[in-house]
């Protein structure tokens, strides 16, 4: 039975990406081992979609710090006798692990970002080129293809199942996460509080449940409930990922920015609809089975996208990439 070892790091979103592809392949190739090196906080991403799916996670930035710490674990993962190697990852550390296997023997495959095609979407003035690029999944499924075994008469093409939306009669369970990693992908929040009230006010949403992390965002999301009775935070009910991946799950709709949430609840099957501002989703990052017509995003604005990641300062200085009506957003969630 052929073993492959796929490389991922990074951050939750691109490693929830990871986990439809992985999925998918597992099913069509039941006579092969999937094993996934990733961060620990991510095992629940990869739980429960195949027996013949593993998962290893390993703290790279702690406990293999430096050449040393990747040589040991490369030492480790020597131990388990992989068949083939493919970095899904492709930056400094993947790219050492990626020698180390292959100067002991290893057929190594790694993904392509398309790199290039990036500036042309992002350009500023002439130069943008606004295309859809390869999708993520697109990326992974292409590096990981070549690793599955051969079938006489048939391609190494990974199918991408759509997954259905939960349905209800009764009023919507709605998840909102308002926040997002940089600025340029989080939609003003005194906007996002109009889209609370609206759905409150209206008594439209059974509950709405509201996800978030840090500190801050926490307070703000706090005081929302306090504001809405029927507005709660996901941390009353969920103390892990595993919880809140189950929560998702229970959901009507999840309405979220461009980012990790989005392609968690993706993951388990519930309808996203996503606010696009400095990102778009031609760059390949729209959630896994999710629909363009629920992306809700300025179409009237040359200068966007203005970044793959909505991690550079507003070109324009203004924000008008969010500029979009609470009431607009408010209907598409209740389609």
């Amino acid at each position: 039975m052929k073993n492959i070892l796929l490389i991922r790091f990074s951050a939750l979103g691109d490693v929830a990406m990871l986990a439809p592809v992985v999925r998918e392949a597992a099913r069509e190739n039941g006579d092969t081992e999937f094993t996934v090196l990733s961060r620990p906080m991510c095992e629940p991403l990869f739980e429960n979609i195949g027996e013949n799916v593993h998962f290893i996670g390993r703290d790279v930035r702690q406990d293999y710090k430096g050449l040393k710490g990747l040589y040991r674990l490369f030492k480790e993962l020597d131990q388990m006798h992989f068949d083939c190697v493919c970095d899904m990852h492709d930056v400094l550390r993947t790219k050492v692990l990626r020698k180390l296997f292959r100067l002991h023997g290893y057929k190594v495959y790694k993904i392509n970002k398309h790199r290039e095609l990036r500036k042309v979407i992002t350009a500023e003035g002439d130069k943008k080129q606004l295309i859809q690029l390869p999708t993520a999944f697109d990326n992974y499924k292409d590096s990981l293809s070549p690793a599955l075994p051969r079938r006489e008469g048939e391609k190494n093409m990974l199918r991408y199942e759509n997954l259905k939306p939960q349905t209800s009669n009764l009023k919507p369970l709605i998840g909102i996460a308002p926040f997002a990693a940089h600025k340029g992908k989080i939609y003003p929040l005194d906007k996002m509080e109009e889209v609370v009230r609206l759905l409150f006010c209206n008594d439209i949403a059974k509950k709405v449940i509201l996800f978030g992390g840090g500190g801050e965002e926490r307070a703000k999301m706090q005081e929302w409930a306090d504001k809405y009775p029927n507005v709660h935070l996901a941390s009353e009910y969920c103390k892990n990922l595993r919880e809140e991946l189950q929560l998702m799950r229970e959901l009507d709709v999840m309405l979220t920015m461009d980012s990790a949430n989005m392609h968690l609840a993706s993951l388990v099957g519930t309808r996203v609809v996503s606010i696009w501002g400095a990102t778009h989703p031609y760059a390949g990052f729209l959630g896994w089975g999710q629909s363009m017509d629920d992306c809700i995003q300025r179409h009237d604005l040359k200068c966007r996208p203005c970044s793959i990641y909505g991690n550079k300062p507003c070109l324009r200085g203004d924000m008008a990439c969010m500029d979009i009506s609470p009431e607009i957003i408010s209907c598409k969630v209740l389609d």
